[in-house]
């Protein structure tokens, strides 16, 4: 699956491996990545193509503009038991 604005990811390698975002912006090999809680939609992460996998859910960004309404979209990602 192609690496777009509004797609969940998971990071596959660095101190965040395991943990999944959300794709707010790209730009040629990276991806600009948020959490909500440790990224805030202020400071996206870049992170390359590579370091990411693409999960089946895409979302409409323009419903998700605060750092709350991000963490509460990846809580069940991030916390399933």
């Amino acid at each position: 699956m192609r690496i777009e604005s509004g797609l969940i990811v998971k990071s596959i390698a660095g101190h965040d491996k395991n943990r999944f975002y959300l794709v707010v912006k790209t730009e040629g090999e990276r991806a600009f990545i948020v959490d909500g809680k440790l990224r805030k939609i202020d400071s996206p992460k870049p992170k390359n193509f590579l370091h990411i996998r693409a999960t089946n859910k895409l979302v409409d960004i323009e419903n998700y503009k605060t750092d709350k309404s991000i963490r509460t979209l990846l809580h069940d990602y991030n916390y399933a038991g």
